[in-house]
């Protein structure tokens, strides 16, 4: 997939400019994200495409030097099921985040 960056907002789209994956995220300070949002368009889902969406989230992460919370369901999901690969990312405080997933029609 070809993922695109923007403030708060990593994505991919197909050639015909439709929305196939997206996670979003808000600034807590300035080291920390909270991941608020991960999409996958229906025609992908099952797939594998939101881990490896995750997966491009953490590369953002390492690069930028941040560490992530996750209020949407299965980011913080996926943070605790990998946790010993990707420690280095995760903030210590994803354990006491509560679940909150940002919903906006894309579901």
């Amino acid at each position: 997939m070809n993922w695109k960056y923007e403030n708060e907002r990593i994505y991919s789209i197909d050639e015909k400019g439709e929305l196939m994956a997206e996670v979003t995220f808000t600034h807590n300070n300035n080291s920390e994200i909270n991941i608020d949002h991960v999409y996958v368009n229906s025609i992908l889902r099952g797939k594998g495409v939101a881990g490896e969406a995750m997966l491009v989230v953490v590369d953002y992460l390492r690069k930028e030097g941040l560490k992530a919370t996750a209020t949407c369901s299965y980011a913080g999901t996926w943070f605790k099921n990998h946790g010993d690969l990707y420690s280095d990312v995760i903030s210590k405080d994803i354990a006491n985040q509560v679940v909150a997933c940002k919903i906006n029609g894309k579901h």
